[in-house]
């Protein structure tokens, strides 16, 4: 997710990038919550100080997995796209996007953006996709669309329908940079594309203090917003029902039919006319 970092040298560029292990980072935080192993001490003790407050968060992690699997399925599927740009992905852990994409469609073309050094190592070791398709990596932060676009035109087909998504990525963005940034990505898109996205919401206060300590702890601070301000990010377009709504209730599955775990997130799908 995007960190504030100046951006590493590409593979075989020059030296490794410096990874600093003295700030709890949201992408490792997040990846402890969901049981993985690439993270270090301060990103496990932030994690846990957060889990005091707010024992939730570890449903909060792993609904918006099944979130994400939930939209690339019906992406990919129902809506039949074939191209996603998955900006702030995160550590890689199960099911990732490309997978997800590729298990239904092979032939997908995946690009996913991130600028923490850490997710970019593993990334380049992990995200490996199917022989028909692509599965590339971009190191860039969010803040600047504009580089995002230029590089991603070189595997993506910006003609042809993309699915943008902006998974719990805005949280760490400035209220007042959130439309502009979004409206740069989506004019970008042909019509029929797609935007997928979903944050954190200031419904609970548990939640909100939760987040607080958290911050504390991380190099850049992941803002909750209200779930109106979440639904105004998908202006002009044409929502998919349910429209935004939390997590859990964006289209289950049978067994998740009546879950109540993770409802402080809200997202949703959007259809560009």
């Amino acid at each position: 997710m995007a960190d504030g970092s100046s951006s590493p040298a590409p593979a075989g560029s020059g030296p490794a990038p410096q990874i600093d292990t003295t700030l709890a980072h949201s992408a490792r935080i997040w990846n402890y919550w969901m049981g993985g192993k690439d993270n270090y001490p301060i990103d496990r003790e932030a994690g846990d100080q957060v889990i005091a407050f707010f024992p939730e968060i570890v449903d909060l992690a792993r609904t918006s997995r099944e979130f994400l699997i939930r939209v690339v399925t019906f992406l990919a599927r129902e809506a039949g796209i074939r191209q996603f740009l998955d900006i702030g992905t995160g550590m890689p852990t199960a099911n990732n996007t490309h997978e997800v994409a590729q298990a239904i469609a092979p032939e997908s073309r995946v690009v996913y953006v991130d600028n923490d050094p850490l997710v970019l190592a593993h990334a380049r070791a992990l995200l490996v996709g199917s022989p028909e398709g692509v599965t590339d990596y971009i190191d860039a932060d969010l803040r600047d669309p504009g580089a995002i676009l230029e590089r991603a035109a070189e595997t993506l087909d910006f003609d042809r329908p993309v699915a943008l998504m902006l998974m719990g990525i805005l949280g760490h963005v400035p209220e007042d940079d959130i439309m502009p940034i979004v409206r740069r990505l989506v004019d970008a898109l042909p019509s029929g594309s797609y935007l997928a996205m979903y944050d954190g919401t200031d419904t609970s206060e548990a939640y909100n203090a939760a987040i607080a300590v958290g911050n504390e702890k991380g190099a850049v601070p992941y803002l909750l917003r209200s779930p109106e301000s979440i639904t105004a990010r998908f202006e002009g377009l044409e929502l998919v029902e349910p429209g935004v709504v939390p997590c859990p209730l964006w289209r289950p599955g049978p067994v998740e039919v009546g879950t109540r775990r993770g409802m402080d997130q809200y997202g949703g799908v959007a259809r560009k006319p």
